[in-house]
Parts: structure tokens; C-alpha cells; sequence
């Protein structure tokens, strides 16, 4: 197990161009669809924490899903096998490719990359509005705005979520457990 959390995180390191939002489909795609270690809702609730944790998401959620597959040598595992790809492509640029920042066919393959880079970031943005109910969107709606016109600090805006998620769990009341079966008792 913990080396099959190494490989896959280390394949998503090797072939993701751009931020850690670029990250987030494949990581999604490898950890619910190929391997199964989260529910759909529950990985993206694990995207929610690890955006909202200090440090780069995408580590955060390597650390968050090694952990829950593989305890703490699981968590090592995920985070060695996102960071080595990059880690070795850095050091070689640093060491080899100085000379090729001015390439034309360099700067061409890194226009071509831009926008793939934007598809692999909006495809799990999508996803989670898909999920969102209407009050959640205009609210998502509310917060850009603010972030973007207003110049709000989005940490401001990430406590004041957390607080509101806090206090509407608290005032909600539970159900009773019990569900209307509509009157109908039959069982055939």
C-alpha cells in the first residue's frame, strides 16, 4: 500500500504543468475513480480542509490521503512522491537548461501547456459547483466578488466560512430520525 501511494502520487508530480489546482482532477481521477480510497463527497470535502490548512494544497492533500490509506508512513509516502518529480525537474533545469530560456520551440511548448493547464483547474472547480445548492453558489458568488472588487483577504473570508458552517450546524435542528413512509406498509 504505501508504495502504491508513493507511485501514484509521484506520476501525478511527474505529469502536472502548472499550480497545485492543476493538480487536483488527476489527483481526484487516481484517488475515488482508479483506487477508490475516498467517495466523491468526501474527497472533496478533503480538497475544502487541505485549501484551508497552511501550505500548498496539493501537498496538504497528499498528506491527508496517505494518512487515511496508510497511517504516517502513508502520509511520507504521498508527499516524497509529489515533491520528488519536481524536485529532480527543478534541479536539472537549474543545472543544465539555463541556456534554453530564450529557445523558441521552449517558449512554444509552454504557450501550448498554458491552456491545458486552465482545463486541469476548472474541471474539479466545475465538479464542486455541481454539488453546491443555491445558497452555497450565491454565496461562492458573494465571496468572489468581495475577494475581487473589494480586495478582501480570502483568510478573512475562509474564518468567517468556517464560523457561519459552525453556527448554521449548531442552529439547524436535527431530524428525529425518523422518515415518512407515506402511510404505505406494504412489503411485496
Amino acid at each position: 500500500m504505501i508504495w502504491q501511494l508513493f507511485w501514484t502520487f509521484f506520476k501525478i508530480g511527474a505529469f502536472t504543468f502548472g499550480s497545485g489546482y492543476a493538480m487536483i482532477s488527476l489527483i481526484e481521477r487516481e484517488v475515488v475513480d482508479h483506487h477508490r480510497w475516498f467517495e466523491r463527497e468526501e474527497f472533496f470535502d478533503q480538497f475544502t480542509l487541505a485549501q484551508s490548512a497552511p501550505g500548498p494544497f496539493s501537498l496538504n492533500t497528499a498528506v491527508f490521503v496517505g494518512y487515511r490509506v496508510g497511517g504516517w508512513w502513508g502520509a511520507l509516502a504521498a508527499v516524497v512522491g509529489l515533491v520528488l518529480p519536481s524536485f529532480v525537474i527543478i534541479l536539472m533545469i537549474a543545472m543544465y537548461l539555463t541556456g534554453f530560456r530564450d529557445n523558441e520551440v521552449v517558449n512554444a511548448a509552454f504557450k501550448g501547456i498554458r491552456p491545458c493547464v486552465v482545463a486541469l483547474i476548472a474541471v474539479p472547480c466545475v465538479r464542486m459547483v455541481q454539488k453546491l445548492n443555491l445558497p452555497q453558489i450565491l454565496l461562492a458568488v458573494a465571496a468572489l466578488a468581495v475577494i475581487a472588487l473589494l480586495g478582501v483577504s480570502p483568510v478573512l473570508l475562509l474564518m468567517l466560512g468556517a464560523l457561519l458552517g459552525i453556527v448554521l450546524a449548531f442552529v439547524e435542528k436535527p431530524s428525529s430520525g425518523k422518515e415518512d413512509t407515506g402511510g404505505d406498509t406494504d412489503k411485496s
